[in-house]
């Protein structure tokens, strides 16, 4: 799945010639952009990072999660990508991800959540895909009916739903 696309840019600065190769090595997204991952990152698919859309989330393989929420009603069944997968995509180097919704709200969630408690981004809630009217396109989700320990405040805080982009820091 993964492609490689060597582009050279060329540019004249008063009288220089520059040439820049830039490497893209991700499937460049083929629908609309939902997600995009910058930061330190080794793979990339444009100038602005690696840009996702739904179906190369999905891609990532998707997961299967039956939990309640604080912000749902009863045990709901959401499905997507896990986050570590796609720090794994995007070959993440980082402690840290800052995590931006679309109201620009951003959440720092420590990058060893998405191994040691199976995060997931959800994109379907019980069959249907989430909009952003229902907490999507991407809602970052934490497994509180497996464990519930997570339903706190710090957790609560970092489970970003209607996710635009992903800084890994």
């Amino acid at each position: 799945m993964t492609i490689t696309l060597k582009k050279t840019l060329i540019f004249v600065a008063v009288g220089t010639l520059l040439v820049a190769n830039t490497s893209f090595a991700l499937e460049a997204p083929k629908g609309r952009v939902i997600l995009t991952v910058s930061g330190n990152i080794s793979e990339t698919n444009s100038s602005f990072g690696a840009q996702f859309d739904r179906e190369m989330l999905m891609a990532l393989g998707k997961q299967e999660l039956m939990t309640d929420t604080p912000w749902t009603e009863g045990i709901n069944t959401f499905n997507g990508p896990s986050l570590k997968s796609l720090l794994e995509a995007v070959g993440a180097n980082g402690s840290n991800l800052a995590v931006t919704a679309l109201n620009d709200y951003t959440a720092n969630v420590p990058s060893k959540d998405a191994y040691d408690h199976d995060v997931m981004l959800a994109m379907d809630m019980n069959g249907k895909r989430m909009s952003v009217r229902d907490k999507g396109p991407v809602f970052v989700l934490y497994p509180f009916a497996k464990d519930p320990s997570l339903n706190n405040e710090v957790i609560h805080n970092r489970s970003v739903w209607q996710v635009k982009s992903i800084t890994v820091e």
